[in-house]
């Protein structure tokens, strides 16, 4: 017995705008994935709420854990005192401290440079999370820090690269 197989036109055109969505809509390969970012901050500071809302805008995971005495945790992920700020975030093995771009974050995870982490200490006007309507955003610097040494790893104006 022979079965013969006809194409209405109507298939043809479904076919052919499966096949073509199929191809245009963009990949993602598991490199191309942020990994999960678990922040803890002060359930009080609005701050530290719109960076959350920044990175997780940038494409990363995020679980929020709030915690009124982050000081211990700081200590314990190596986080020196002079580059605390007011959330830590634990990424892969990386620690983000205070208000990070998340380019510079994506930066880091591009280069994977041997370190505790990335800095941004204090609250710098304009860095995500710290925008101010009508007040020009600082100039500040994000640092590299681990194993007793830091360094500048990029300077921002606001959430701009310099």
């Amino acid at each position: 017995m022979t079965t013969k197989l006809f194409a209405t036109r109507r298939a043809l055109m479904i076919g052919a705008i499966q096949a073509t969505a199929t191809l245009m809509l963009p990949r993602r390969s598991w490199a191309e994935t942020l990994p999960k970012m678990t922040v803890t901050r002060d359930p009080n500071c609005g701050c530290c709420g719109g960076w959350v809302t920044h990175v997780k805008a940038a494409g990363f995971p995020v679980e929020v854990i709030e915690a009124a005495d982050l000081a211990p945790l700081k200590a314990r992920l190596g986080v020196p005192d002079a580059l605390i700020s007011c959330h830590t975030a634990e990424i892969d093995s990386y620690v983000v401290e205070g208000h990070v771009p998340a380019n510079a974050i994506k930066r880091l995870f591009v280069e994977r440079p041997r370190a505790t982490g990335l800095a941004v200490a204090g609250m710098p006007i304009g860095s995500p999370g710290m925008e101010v309507s009508g007040t020009l955003p600082e100039t500040y610097e994000v640092v590299l820090f681990g194993q007793g040494q830091q360094r500048v790893f990029a300077r921002y104006r606001g959430s701009q690269a310099l």
